[in-house]
């Protein structure tokens, strides 16, 4: 252990050495940091994290593209240093359900640029020629899997940086304290210095690289990461006489079953079987050993057998010759630990609670390069190359962040991690956690919640099935089960009973910030992308950029004063875009934060009869004139100060609603009893987010509106730039100058049945391909695939939305969409952000 008198000095110090921190310091080094300091109180090079008993293995696909593309870095980055091995992989099927998932999956690897096949039982067996093909249906073979030595290249990135003289490594040294000052923005603790147990290191930053003990170092700083290591069982199996004298440490492509949650591997004259199909296993970070407790390391505990012994039958019946060989037997078995998060990404960025405290943790030996590189690009004040909005750790509220709600996702997620998940799929532990005050009237309507941000949304109402017959004929019901999962044809009866009557929508998931202060319109004005130096009663849709111009945000703010603007967002990205706002806040204190989320109610009212509702309710004056499109104001409802914003995301007459979250129900029942008579009906958010959204062209944050594209690329430049100061305005300024390299087109799908005759209907993520299949890509090399995909009911037709190159982007232009290894014939229907449906938008400003 390397030890010092007096106190260091360091520009950062990296806790943990497993691949991710070690990645994260030679990347730092390359961006020019200096007096780096590495701690772990492990020994080099294996100081006995998750990195050393990995089974370093590495499948390119991934649904998520962000994952897909950490991957692919990561790849990248393991083949520059000469530590990758190709050796192919397959996934197998058991059953027909996986068999469809499979060619699921392969059409995704064609959207990202995967090599990837569905082959049959026999294709499979003569690539891995001790596997019984009887057992299985067939496969996907991915030919650009392969192992990796994480250890080495962990090696390597670490001597990179201490050559490069800036990187001080403290091996056996284990961090005791970690101390604050209140000195940071807007008074949270900031980091001052790092105690290990051999000495004192000042510094203002701490990257929190550990893994499974991630959050016990967070702890010490006062902040909490939302991660909780749960075992992963693996054996080694051998010597195998088969594996004897095949060159190198693998020949064979690596198998997944994955129908049994297993996959097994080729390790030199060993056979690897790991399994997620076991009970789950939760450990503690406080109960995980220490290296002296550890008969081979603190995360490799004792094997039990029990758990893995109805996954071993399923490996010996699927490779029985090999793996029930007499001559081999166990020689290696282990309860390893790994991390996992509520929603199974990484926590990447800065701690929202602590100034200089860095999360780079829950990444594993596929993504950490990648994830090293995106962090470190962060810290350094740059646009990562690969968007990461998706695992910032800002993202969790509270209540996802307890150790309660972190265990029952872990334990409900881990059986899922080679599962068949659903895009819509639905998670069930830990639920209601929030709901909004119209919850129980909701639960009387039959409401069917998803959840979003641990909120009780209604996707649709039960109570709106004799829509059903009223309607018939221009539902487009889903006969394919997996198409209608998590799906109801109610959802488009609710669509057009709004569009001829209107509906009530519970909105209370929106977060909702209040910027206050003197300096208040200067710290909205340097974030957004349209002008707020309007008067107050003006409603702003904008975008927030980052410094490279693509999307950090999408919302609306109200000026409700001179001094006081509120920002409303959705609630999935709400405490990200809270984490964005708090990090530019003046230092001199003349704007403040507050975040109402939990305070305010808010209910939606559109439809072509919603003023009469209004109306009827409240003596304020709320006619097209007194009341115009864009505007917000106080009015009074059944005795309730109700704060009105007209505005749509369903391209209807109609306006936002807010109260105090204990007046809510009251504001339903008033709105309730009012719009009965006049055919209201309560809509879910599958009309909300999806089909009313998809008829008029908006785009939503996370699909159409990423870093990866532009506000020219999106359809939504304005006519003039405003001329304060902004963040992403020279970059906004460049792209405005340049043609796109993409528009973003609003597509219909012609044709929808399937080989089978059974039509099919996409859901999202699917890869656009020419007329003759062939993927299509644009000048930046991004593939065109589908962002958004719903239900048009008003214009009858099945609407997906895509990035197109802007040869393709042409209206009427005929090209096919993927689905299910399937080909289905698309045409553009609007290229730019002219909408299907009432494209004059005479409704929302009736």
């Amino acid at each position: 252990m390397t030890e010092f008198q007096s106190t260091i000095g360091a520009s950062a110090v990296i806790v943990g050495a497993g691949i991710v921190g070690n990645s994260v310091a030679c990347h730092l080094a390359r961006l020019g940091w200096r007096d780096l300091v590495l701690v772990d109180k492990g020994p080099m090079p294996n100081p006995g994290g998750s990195t050393g008993h990995a089974s370093n293995f590495i499948f390119p696909i991934e649904y998520s593209k962000m994952m897909m593309e950490l991957t692919r870095d990561s790849t990248e980055q393991y083949q520059a240093l000469g530590v990758f091995t190709r050796s192919g992989g397959i996934e197998v099927a058991r059953a027909q359900a996986r068999m469809a998932e499979l060619r699921r999956r392969c059409s995704q690897a064609k959207a990202w640029g995967i090599p990837a096949q569905v082959i049959s039982p026999a294709e499979v067996a003569k690539l891995v020629p001790y596997l019984d093909e009887s057992v299985i249906l067939g496969g996907a073979h991915y030919p650009t899997v392969g192992v990796v030595d994480s250890l080495r290249a962990g090696t390597l990135m670490r001597e990179e940086a201490e050559l490069a003289g800036a990187l001080t490594v403290l091996a056996g040294a284990e961090v005791v304290a970690i101390d604050t000052a209140a000195t940071g923005q807007a008074g949270r603790p900031r980091i001052t210095a790092v105690r290990t147990s051999a000495g004192e290191i000042e510094t203002d930053t701490v990257v929190v690289c550990c893994g499974v003990w991630s959050p016990r170092i967070a702890r010490l700083a006062g902040a909490r990461f939302p991660l909780t290591p749960i075992v992963h069982q693996m054996i080694s199996v051998g010597p195998i006489a088969l594996f004897a004298g095949t060159p190198g440490e693998i020949s064979y492509p690596i198998v997944r079953d994955v129908d049994t949650n297993m996959y097994e591997r080729q390790h030199g004259g060993d056979m690897e079987v790991g399994s997620y199909a076991h009970r789950p296993i939760i450990v503690s970070p406080d109960d995980i050993p220490s290296i002296g407790e550890s008969a081979l390391s603190p995360t490799e505990l004792p094997f039990t057998a029990d758990d893995f012994d109805p996954q071993l039958a399923q490996a010996l019946e699927l490779m029985p010759e090999l793996l029930g060989d007499e001559s081999a037997g166990v020689r290696y078995a282990i309860n390893g630990l790994i991390s996992m998060t509520p929603d199974g990404h990484p926590l990447l960025g800065p701690a929202p609670e602590v100034d200089g405290l860095w999360a780079a943790a829950a990444s594993w030996v596929k993504e950490g390069p990648g994830v090293g590189r995106a962090v470190a690009e962060w810290m350094s004040g740059r646009v990562p190359a690969v968007d990461v909005d998706e695992a910032n750790i800002a993202r969790f509220y509270p209540c996802q962040r307890t150790v309660a709600h972190v265990e029952a996702r872990a334990r409900e997620g881990f059986n899922k991690m080679y599962g068949i998940v659903h895009p819509a799929e639905q998670w069930q532990s830990g639920r209601p956690v929030r709901v909004s005050p119209a919850y129980e009237r909701e639960r009387e309507l039959g409401a069917v919640f998803h959840e979003t941000a641990g909120w009780e949304r209604p996707h649709w109402y039960a109570a709106n099935e004799p829509l059903l017959e009223r309607y018939a004929g221009r539902l487009m019901p889903r006969d394919n089960e997996w198409d209608a999962r998590w799906w109801s044809p109610v959802i488009n009866a609710e669509h057009l009973a709004m569009r001829e009557a209107c509906g009530l929508v519970d909105l209370s998931a929106f977060a909702i910030i209040d910027v206050t202060g003197p300096a208040a319109l200067d710290l909205v004005q340097s974030l957004t992308v349209a002008q707020l130096d309007v008067p107050p009663g003006r409603v702003v849709y904008t975008s927030l950029l980052d410094s490279q111009g693509g999307f950090k945000a999408d919302l609306t703010v109200m000026r409700l004063g001179a001094q006081r603007f509120r920002a409303v967002t959705g609630g999935a990205t709400g405490m990200a875009d809270l984490a964005w706002f708090a990090e530019h806040l003046p230092a001199d204190g003349r704007a403040a934060l507050a975040d109402l989320t939990s305070a305010l109610a808010t209910l939606g009212l559109w439809g072509p009869r919603a003023r009469q509702i209004l109306a009827s309710v409240t003596a304020d004056n709320v006619t097209g004139q007194g009341f115009p499109f864009g505007s917000c104001r106080e009015i009074e409802i059944a005795g309730l100060t109700v704060l009105a914003s007209r505005i749509s995301y369903v391209g209807e007459l109609g306006w936002e609603l807010y109260v105090p979250m204990e007046q809510g129900g009251r504001l339903w029942d008033a709105l309730w009893a009012a719009g009965v008579p006049h055919g209201l009906v309560p809509v879910g958010i599958g009309v909300y987010g999806t089909t009313g959204r998809l008829e008029k062209g908006y785009r939503a944050f996370g699909n159409e509106l990423t870093a990866e594209y532009t506000l020219v690329e999106a359809g939504m430049t304005r006519p003039r730039v405003k001329p304060q100061d902004f963040i992403g305005k020279q970059a906004y300024l460049a792209q405005r100058a340049a043609p796109p390299a993409a528009v973003l087109c609003t597509l219909t799908v012609d044709n929808h049945a399937s080989a089978g005759g059974e039509p099919r209907y996409m859901l999202g993520g699917e890869p656009i391909v020419t007329p003759d299949g062939e993927r299509i890509t644009d000048a930046k090399g991004r593939p065109s695939y589908v962002t958004s995909a719903g239900s048009g009911p008003s214009v009858g037709r099945h609407l997906l939305m895509a990035y197109l190159p802007p040869d393709h982007a042409r209206a009427g232009t005929r090209l096919g969409v993927e689905c299910f290894g399937e080909q289905y014939p698309v045409t553009v229907a609007v290229a730019g952000a002219t909408p299907l449906f009432d494209p004059e938008n005479a409704r929302i400003r009736g």
